[in-house]
């Protein structure tokens, strides 16, 4: 079978020892031919050769015999809240609960220990003027984007992905990402100051839905994404 090579550079973990979730999907999804919803099976590791493999209509990405991702044609239907303005999510990121105590603080998107053009530090915390809401200020580096400027569809995937952890962690406590679909509707450009929100839509036992979107600092809409967060075992 036809396959390609997917190997996830460490600077690129989420947990210590495995890639981002947002980040991993993204990749994934970039090789699928129409708007998808990933699943992860397991932790994808990190500095190794992994297997992109096609699957029907879909793909597994797969270590060995080992399943870790798949992605199957998906189309998101979801009701988008409004938007915070600039002011909002600037007020809103100096809440964010990471930097009293984080979980997983070399985490690439939401990280506190990673370094300014290092990690994509995206702060989400509470917008006080909307219940069950976070949000964040973003500025994509230029590392993160091709010769004309637009940022990968994989870090756009990556700053979607965490953002709904945080809205959602009130009820879930710690979780991962279990199923992820993103829209990308605009090229985003490496150096716009861009707002990044994220809510929460329902809970049920373990497994908690978030939401989240990406905006200019007008308020246009650039991307938005759905997930399905599982709670970890106590």
């Amino acid at each position: 079978m036809n396959h390609s090579t997917l190997r996830i550079a460490h600077r690129f973990c989420g947990p210590p020892n495995s890639g981002n979730g947002g980040y991993v999907c993204g990749l994934v999804a970039n090789h699928m031919s129409q708007p998808c919803q990933v699943t992860l099976h397991a932790p994808p590791p990190l500095d190794t050769d992994l297997q992109l493999h096609a699957d029907g209509d879909g793909l597994q990405l797969k270590q060995g015999e080992q399943l870790l991702a798949s992605a199957r044609p998906y189309s998101i239907d979801l009701a988008i809240p409004p938007a915070p303005t600039f002011e909002q999510a600037e007020q809103a990121q100096q809440r964010f609960e990471g930097i009293r105590h984080h979980d997983l603080p070399g985490c690439f998107v939401c990280g506190t220990n990673r370094d300014e053009g290092d990690g994509l530090r995206i702060f989400t915390g509470a917008v006080s003027e909307h219940k069950g809401q976070v949000a964040a200020l973003w500025q994509p580096a230029a590392d993160l984007a091709d010769t004309d400027g637009l940022v990968a569809n994989e870090f756009l995937w990556a700053a979607l992905d965490c953002p709904g952890f945080f809205a959602v962690k009130p009820v879930s406590g710690m979780a991962l990402l279990g199923r992820f679909s993103a829209c990308i509707e605009q090229p985003v450009h490496s150096g716009e100051t861009l707002i990044v929100s994220a809510w929460a839509i329902s809970h049920d036992g373990r497994k908690h839905n978030a939401g989240s979107a990406l905006y200019r600092k007008s308020g246009e809409r650039l991307a938005y994404a759905e997930a399905t967060w599982i709670s970890l075992n106590r």
